[in-house]
């Protein structure tokens, strides 16, 4: 049969999309800011709760009703606890090892210090502090029940815990978990009493931060469901949207999550609105009457469960609402990694209508689910009137981010008026445009892409557009400047990072240059205002979702002064003028003269891939600084300033050729120039090829693609010569450097097989094991934006980056909507 996707692309653009299975590790469905992201974590998208990219539960569930039968389509409903002892609670403590045996309920602790827990070593509202490396724990307690079946321990901690009950060891791990979660116990259904209970608690702090809280609770039943499972027939993955079809008994039903996401519209692009759009088409001559409902938690708003929320159902306008947030609304007061947002408010709404109904489910965890029900009506041969039914989830979060004292709100609030209820109300009546305006930008995205790189390439890039925008957050800076403010997503959670923007930069430059300048306007104004007052860029702005100054531990000066010469000089090449690189030329010039004097043979210091450890005399972060001394030449040249520019350009040259001399090794090129025999992926050379400098030869492009072919593996090439890791960006970056399609596919390939085939199930991580495809690290980053480097190389370069027929989105600056 034809799918509703085909029949709606012919009314709205005249033309035809094929539907097409589209493996991922997770599936982007709600992706707007690193607070309001929402994703399907196994193929099937029934078969799991969907979850925040942290991989915390946040579960969307859906119902299609067909003739009075209910078929489960969307989520599956997480496991429950009821809390028997909370997380929270007097305790008594000491940091020093004890002596006797202090596990024991009838030990004497009348000298250990009182606290309550959680402990942590940056300790908010009712917690205490922690900052040596052990810490020791007793915790009395009584319990209204005695439920020793079923039993759960509550766990959040950092580092190794050992973990006692009643004076028997119940619980030890290696490691931190970084959230709540909780762990069956198997106990002797004597051992837990109803009064005078103790929970004893060892742990070691061996690096980083150091957190503990732990109570104890059971596991609740779920209510016996009727629901029949629909079958899903397929899910595509799109640039803007995420498209499942299901079979429902004797109807098919389209279910998209669209997040519109289309950067020559910033006003859309901030708009932190995701639509659920519902099809259903008859399979048989028969009519049929359908009705969808949809439930949405309120795990949404919360950083971990058993937060209080309130919800609430009004009426504005044509919509039904349904509203929800936290009670105690903690305004940007906790900053992090492993961070969800609970403050701001959830919104799930539809069109008023006949058969439409909203209501609030109390759950057992203390969440809620926020449910939708409408009827879509009988279907027949052929499709109903579009849209048939079509859901908004919305996130309004007050706030977005701190910035040197001062917050900021999101940029669709740069109107004073604007409130949530009306972008909902224009979301709706915008509907039907803003779908035309996605199913032409996916398509015009995927043709070029595979023009460009070929279909596997297309689908990495398709799959890597919602990530790379959803971990930034837009807005307007003190002096009204454009600000997009990157989260490092499960690296170490700084905002702003500049060697998280150069990787990402590709997408970017494509689209909008603009969001880039965006990402690198802090840096500069942080070094100009003198609060970074050192000769070289600052690794980045602090903690998000607060941004008061570099918290890395330690500079990376080649690294970063190259990055933001290097993407400064990238910005003019897309904008045809040096008029950003003049507004911030003496930092520029400032930083350039630094890697004239540091730049060439690097001294031992970390670079972006700070996990591989320090390292001297690295030839991948000196081809760095030669690309970023050379950006700089070419930016003086735009502006006029021929001296500098010669001095600059020569330069650059005679580096690039004592560069080839001191880093070969006979059929390659080294990782350092001090280490015969090793080698490592070449990825800043790129910049060489993309803005023309044309530093260096093809033939050393080809001798290194060559050596690279040979060091494969099955899930892809490896970083360097030290480990059997590897970054995928990094990997496209290495591959465009490739003279043939046939070599950048030979690349790409199992690139491409690690993301259909890894065991990992989380949005898109970029450091993983060639070997096997796991995980090794990072995930939901920004980076993925990376992928786009071949396909800026041929919209600079020519190539086939223009294919025939396709639609080429450049960027022009007076069709922004500011």
């Amino acid at each position: 049969m034809r799918h509703i996707r085909f029949i709606m692309s012919t009314l709205l653009m005249g033309a035809g999309a094929v539907v097409a299975q589209q493996k991922a590790p997770s599936y982007p469905l709600v992706t707007h800011h690193p607070y309001f992201s929402i994703w399907s974590s196994t193929d099937t998208i029934m078969n799991s709760s969907t979850r925040h990219w942290t991989g915390t539960a946040q579960p969307i569930t859906g119902v299609v009703t067909v003739d009075g039968v209910p078929y489960t389509v969307l989520g599956s409903v997480p496991d429950t606890y009821e809390e028997l002892l909370t997380t929270a609670g007097a305790v008594k403590y000491l940091t020093d090892a004890p002596s006797g045996d202090w596990t024991s309920p009838q030990y004497n602790d009348q000298q250990w210090k009182k606290g309550t827990m959680p402990f942590s070593d940056n300790p908010a509202a009712g917690e205490t502090g922690w900052k040596s490396q052990d810490l020791f724990v007793r915790r009395t307690f009584d319990l209204a029940q005695v439920a020793s079946d079923s039993l759960y321990l509550k766990l959040h901690h950092d580092d190794n815990i050992v973990v006692h009950l009643n004076g028997k060891e119940i619980f030890s791990r290696k490691g931190w978990n970084g959230r709540d979660e909780y762990f069956p116990i198997a106990l002797d259904p004597h051992l837990l009493k109803q009064k005078n209970n103790l929970l004893a608690i060892h742990v070691e702090n061996t690096a980083g931060g150091a957190y503990l809280s732990a109570g104890l609770a059971k596991k609740v039943k779920p209510a016996a469901g009727a629901a029949h499972k629909a079958i899903q027939e397929s899910v595509e993955v799109h640039a803007t949207q995420t498209v499942y079809q299901f079979k429902c008994g004797p109807v098919h039903m389209e279910m998209a999550f669209i997040s519109p996401l289309l950067m020559d519209d910033l006003m859309l692009l901030s708009r932190p609105v995701t639509y659920l759009a519902c099809h259903a088409l008859a399979e048989d001559d028969q009519a049929h009457e359908v009705r969808v409902q949809v439930g949405v938690s309120t795990a949404v708003c919360v950083n971990n469960a058993g937060q209080p929320v309130e919800a609430s159902q009004y009426n504005s306008g044509d919509l039904t609402i349904l509203k929800a947030g936290t009670k105690e609304q903690p305004v940007l007061q906790k900053k992090g990694d492993d961070i969800r947002i609970d403050w701001g408010y959830m919104y799930v709404a539809t069109s008023k209508g006949p058969g439409v109904k909203q209501w609030i489910v109390d759950n057992a965890d203390k969440t809620k689910t926020l449910v939708t029900e409408a009827a879509i009506g009988k279907v027949g041969k052929g499709i109903t009137a579009m849209p048939a039914r079509v859901f908004l989830l919305g996130y309004d979060d007050l706030y977005a981010v701190e910035y040197f004292g001062k917050r900021l709100k999101a940029w669709w609030k740069n109107d004073a008026t604007a409130t949530m209820d009306r972008e909902l109300k224009s979301a709706m009546q915008d509907y039907r445009k803003i779908l035309g305006r996605c199913l032409q930008f996916d398509e015009a995205l995927q043709k070029e892409a595979a023009a460009a790189g070929g279909r596997e390439y297309a689908r990495l890039c398709e799959l890597a557009y919602r990530q790379a925008i959803a971990a930034h957050t837009l807005v307007r800076g003190p002096k009204g400047e454009l600000l997009f403010l990157s989260k490092e997503n499960f690296s170490n959670g700084c905002i702003n990072t500049v060697d998280i923007t150069y990787p990402s930069a590709p997408m970017f430059l494509l689209y909008n240059p603009d969001l880039l300048k965006g990402m690198m306007t802090g840096i500069f104004e942080y070094s100009e205002s003198g609060r970074f007052p050192k000769p070289f860029a600052a690794h980045d702005l602090g903690t998000y979702p607060i941004a008061s100054g570099q918290v890395y531990g330690e500079d990376m000066p080649v690294e970063e002064s190259g990055n933001m010469l290097i993407l400064t000089g990238a910005i003019a090449k897309a904008e045809g003028n040096a008029n950003y690189a003049k507004a911030h030329w003496k930092t520029l010039t400032t930083w350039a003269e630094y890697l004239l004097k540091a730049g060439f043979d690097p001294e031992n210091q970390l670079c972006t891939d700070d996990f591989a450890g320090h390292l001297a005399h690295n030839t991948n972060l000196s081809l760095k600084a030669i690309a970023g001394i050379r950006s700089y030449a070419m930016l003086a040249e735009m502006l006029g300033y021929k001296a500098e520019a010669k001095r600059y350009s020569d330069s650059a040259q005679s580096m690039a050729a004592n560069w080839m001399k001191l880093a070969a090794d006979a059929d390659h090129y080294r990782l350092a120039f001090d280490k015969p025999g090793s080698w490592s992926q070449k990825y800043n050379l790129v910049w060489d090829r993309v803005l023309g400098f044309n530093l260096f030869p093809k033939s050393l492009y080809e001798q290194e693609v060559s050596w690279y072919l040979k060091q494969q593996q099955a899930f892809g090439l490896p970083l360097d010569s030290r480990k059997t890791y590897t970054k995928s960006d990094w990997i496209i970056w290495t591959a465009t450097l490739a003279s043939s399609t046939d070599e950048f596919k030979e690349l790409v390939d199992p690139l491409y097989k690690y993301i259909t085939e890894t065991v990992t199930r989380v949005p898109l991580s970029d450091w993983h094991e060639t070997t096997d495809g796991r995980q090794v690290g990072f995930q939901a980053r920004s980076v993925v934006g990376g992928y786009f480097m071949k396909m800026l190389d041929a919209r600079y370069n020519g190539g086939t980056g223009s294919g025939s027929g396709s639609v080429i989105y450049t960027y022009n600056p007076h069709s922004i909507n500011h």
